[in-house]
């Protein structure tokens, strides 16, 4: 039901009294809210079916000012207590729903402290509506000016919706004008100070593109229709007419031509939106390019942006519901993540006696990789710098792309004077931070939200070229732990899946327990101490290599974005930046001695935070007894280097096919017990404790059922995506989950993996349009794809090879020599692992004798590569 309310500073009721009347006839309103009334006590009013309460305001016997509102008698009511000098009467009414409603007059010769306008506004109970005149000019309502009360009004209830931040569209942009107009001058790069050339390089760049590249609006876009065309146009029009001439005329006949006015325009409407539908999807066509593809993708999926979602903070039960408030909770939350005050007393003593020791990483001697950075270092690190979002000197990776050959030299020249000079830009350490609010958590809780640091494209591409340099050295001195899988060339999260696999099955076949440890690190990245890792490179003996990462590390602060809305400015005390290629390898380089605590009797393997242990034998006591062993030794280390273990997080299972009753093993983490489950996944795998994957092949066969939906909305008989297009949404969003690990959950039983059968079928029914009954075989045929026991064996034997190319790989020799051949072959029941199952596949094939080409050691990033064409053949004719 529609109300009407109303408010009118009427400048005297009696002298507008028939003004008053002719409002409540034409609107029908349920309450006029009235200021500036100039009533006195023994004045009274009657005015039919309403009912007024009012409050006068006397000065020297002089009605000034005052407030009454009119309420009408159809609806239950009563009039509300307030306590508060403030001219203002409140109303009680039952509109379906019981509402509040408060009328204020606020003379403009008085100061009203926040207190008072806070006080009155806890009085009302939820849902409750405040209306008068406050006497406050502010732009945002179309006053000329903004006085102290108007801004009063704004920060004590900010209704305004945040604008989005405009931003250039690449898409549109003339990249020829770009590149002529952005030839940068020799002299800006040398000028005296880093700072000022680094700026200067910044603002000739985005001048540039203010006028090559167009800028959207910022407005917030209203909802789009595409669907409506002129027939929806025509029949929404018919029916306002056949509803105006039925308002007017309220006859049967009319009644009847309405009714049937607003079935025609309600059918028309669903029929466009059918058509139009149709239409779009059509359009998905295998040839446009695979963005445009997978945007329509996105767009039929419903997936919407996260940082576009906005909500109210809850903190200690206060509501924080101001934009500018809300960022600023977020940055404080962030800021004290990576604070000491999170890090444990005894760490904070010995982090405080380390940081006395200054590490001089200066050195006389010429490191190779401290040379200077070549022509063919930064056009390496453009070519794989991602287009994301730019930092706060609005450069995007685009416009850096697009510079001239010129102008690529020159920034080459000043970032050589940065990496030479151990000089780092301020600027550069000062990024804005996305909120990202993490699935399935409270958005509410300022700690249920992810940073993303966005830092400055040039100095992104800065750090590739750093970083590359440095990921190169951890490989050629063997820094890095074999059993490190993160971040690294031709390494994956399948070999830590792989690793554990393999264990269980040895252990199931000699009858012994296994016990594996999943940690969870708690807040890892944001808490990394930034001179442990220093230490740690100081310890490898990197000299320049080690001072642009010391600059790059030190004195970090930010800023939270929330909309177009900047928070104050953080101190980010410890912690890498999140979203930035040279952390990832700074954590994976500080994490790496993690594995050093193992013993002999456990083993694991490390992917960035995601640590796993586990030990092997046939006297559980002993095997409880290593385990806690090693976890006290990552205690402790952790202890000395700011990480902390999540003991809620944290899982223990216990695999064993061993008969008889079992006790659950008792292992404490920080003076507390590991909950042991029966399930549990790691990278992706679930794994349970007899390992039949059972669960993991369920959770699977949900995934890709789920994903077959957008192939159901894209294909029909008579319309939808074309034949390729379906082919190709198939690979990535079923095949691609299908091939996941399938080197793993490809050893369960034969009757596990026939569940997967069904989805791969409907699939390629979908793609080719196939009927129901035809032939399983006649689908594999038509697509050109392979069954999905062919499609495992395949993934099986491309990781074979991968791994034997690669003699540092961890499972090489447990892949190429395993062990306990004999026992598998008198026990058929138990499943081998890996290196006994590859065996038959290649065999089935007859590749067995194949020896791939061993994996080279890559060149270094500064090696120089001038590659000479020769074209002589070009300039004859055919």
């Amino acid at each position: 039901m529609a109300i009407n309310l109303l408010s009118w500073n009427c400048h005297g009721f009696r002298t507008h009294i028939d003004d008053i009347k002719n409002i409540i006839n034409k609107y029908q309103p349920i309450c006029i809210a009235l200021q500036e009334t100039y009533l006195t006590p023994e004045k009274d009013f009657i005015i039919k079916n309403y009912s007024i309460l009012r409050k006068n305001s006397i000065r020297n016997e002089r009605a000034v000012g005052g407030v009454a509102l009119l309420y009408s008698q159809r609806f239950p009511s009563r009039p509300f207590p307030l306590n508060t000098p403030l001219q203002a009467v409140a109303i009680q009414i039952d509109v379906k729903m019981l509402l509040t409603i408060c009328a204020i007059y606020i003379p403009p010769n008085i100061t009203i402290s926040q207190n008072e306008l806070n006080e009155l506004g806890n009085q009302f109970p939820s849902p409750f509506i405040i209306m008068g005149d406050w006497n406050g000019h502010s732009c945002l309502w179309g006053s000329q000016d903004t006085n102290a009360r108007g801004l009063q009004i704004e920060n004590s209830n900010n209704l305004t919706i945040p604008r989005q931040p405009p931003h250039f569209i690449y898409d549109r942009a003339n990249w020829q004008v770009f590149k002529e107009l952005s030839e940068l001058a020799s002299d800006i790069v040398h000028l005296g100070d880093i700072e000022a050339a680094v700026e200067a390089v910044s603002n000739c760049i985005i001048r540039v593109a203010e006028e090559s590249i167009p800028k959207t609006s910022g407005k917030i876009k209203k909802l789009s229709k595409p669907w409506w065309n002129e027939r929806c146009s025509e029949a929404n029009k018919t029916q306002k007419k056949a509803w105006n001439r039925f308002r007017r005329y309220p006859t049967t006949i009319n009644f009847i031509a309405f009714k049937h006015a607003k079935a025609v325009d309600r059918r028309v409407r669903r029929q466009s939106q059918r058509e139009s539908f149709r239409k779009y999807i059509n359009s998905i066509k295998s040839s446009i390019t695979s963005k445009e593809l997978w945007r329509k993708v996105r767009k039929i999926l419903g997936a919407t942006d996260m940082r576009k979602s906005l909500s109210v903070l809850n903190v200690n039960g206060q509501i924080i519901s101001r934009i500018k408030d809300i960022a600023n909770v977020l940055g404080k939350t962030f800021a004290e993540v990576s604070s000491d005050e999170f890090y444990p007393q005894d760490f904070i003593v010995y982090k405080r006696r380390e940081e006395r020791v200054e590490y001089n990483f200066e050195s006389s001697s010429s490191e190779i990789y401290n040379t200077d950075f070549t022509i063919h270092e930064l056009r390496d690190a453009l070519n794989n710098l991602h287009p994301t979002s730019p930092g706060p000197d609005r450069i995007h990776c685009n416009m850096l792309k697009n510079l001239s050959e010129n102008s690529l030299c020159l920034i080459l020249t000043l970032f050589n004077r940065i990496w030479n000079g151990k000089a780092f830009p301020t600027s550069w350490r000062k990024a804005i931070v996305v909120p990202i609010s993490k699935v399935g958590k409270d958005p509410q809780n300022s700690s249920n939200y992810r940073p993303i640091a966005l830092t400055r494209c040039l100095c992104k591409l800065m750090e590739r070229m750093v970083n590359k340099r440095l990921v190169y050295i951890l490989e050629k001195k063997n820094v890095l732990s074999k059993f490190q899988s993160d971040f690294r060339y031709g390494r994956s999260t399948e070999d830590n899946v792989f690793q554990l696999e393999t264990a269980i099955r040895d252990a199931f076949v000699t009858k012994k327990h296994l016990i594996s440890i999943f940690f969870d690190m708690d807040k890892a990245y944001d808490r990394t101490w930034r001179h442990g890792i220093l230490k740690d490179l100081f310890n490898i003996a990197y000299i320049c290599l080690s001072i642009f990462i010391k600059n790059f590390l030190r004195t970090r602060t930010f800023r939270v974005c929330v909309g177009d809305i900047f928070s104050d400015e953080f101190y980010q005390q410890e912690g890498v930046p999140q979203g930035s290629v040279l952390s990832a390898t700074l954590f994976i380089t500080k994490i790496n001695d993690i594995i050093k605590q193992l013993s002999p009797y456990v083993h694991g393997p490390l992917y960035v935070d995601d640590f796993q242990i586990h030990c092997a034998g046939t006297d559980m006591s002993f095997v409880v007894r290593q385990i806690q062993i090693v976890i006290t030794r990552i205690s402790e280390w952790a202890d000395k280097n700011g990480f902390v273990f999540s003991v809620s997080k944290t899982k223990c299972m216990h695999f064993c096919r061993r008969r008889g009753l079992h006790p659950d093993p008792e292992i404490l983490l920080n003076g507390n017990v590991i909950p042991v489950v029966s399930e549990e996944k790691f990278l992706g795998v679930l794994l349970d404790r007899k390992l039949t994957l059972r669960p993991h092949v369920s959770n699977l066969k949900e995934k890709c059922n789920k994903s077959l939906d957008l192939l159901k909305v894209l294909s029909s008989k008579s319309w939808g995506a074309d034949y390729d297009t379906l082919l190709k949404i198939y690979r990535a969003l079923v095949l691609s989950k299908l091939d996941y690990c399938s080197i793993v959950y490809g050893s369960a039983a034969k009757t596990v993996l026939q569940s997967l059968d069904s989805v791969h079928h409907q699939g390629l029914r979908l793609i080719s349009g196939a009927f129901r009954t035809s032939p399983v075989q006649s689908l594999y045929v038509m697509t050109g794809e392979l069954q999905l026991q062919l499609r495992r064996e395949k993934q099986c034997i491309k990781y074979y090879f991968k791994v034997k190319s690669n003699r540092r790989h961890p499972m090489y020799d447990r892949i190429l020599n395993p062990i306990l051949g004999t026992l598998y072959a008198n026990k058929p029941s138990y499943i081998p692992p890996f290196g006994h199952r590859i065996k038959k596949i290649l065999s089935c094939h007859r590749i067995e004798n194949i020896m791939p080409f061993p994996e080279e050691q890559p060149p270094p990033p500064w090696s120089n590569f001038n590659i000479y064409a020769v074209d002589d053949l070009s300039s004859l004719s055919k």
